[in-house]
């Protein structure tokens, strides 16, 4: 499953995107970070890696409703000329 683990401090969240198996904690050992999500940014700053999120989606890895909104919303990245 692709999810988010909350890092940061007290009424600071700061958000890394894992790949996690589904019955794990929310902050337990993932697999892999494959982003990073901070809604304290004005606008909010979210960094992904998109080309290992598709690999681990082709897996069969699932993302998490939030982090389907976040894949919705993030600019996709500009192939390079």
């Amino acid at each position: 499953m692709i999810r988010l683990a909350r890092v940061g401090a007290r009424k600071q969240p700061h958000y890394r995107v894992v790949v996690i198996e589904k019955d794990r904690a929310r902050n337990g050992r993932s697999i892999e970070v494959v982003g990073t999500y901070n809604p304290r940014t004005n606008p909010a700053s979210i960094n992904l890696k998109r080309d290992r999120i598709e690999y681990w989606t082709s897996k069969g890895a699932q993302p998490s409703e939030t982090v389907g909104k976040l894949l919705a919303k993030a600019p996709a990245a500009v192939p390079a000329a």
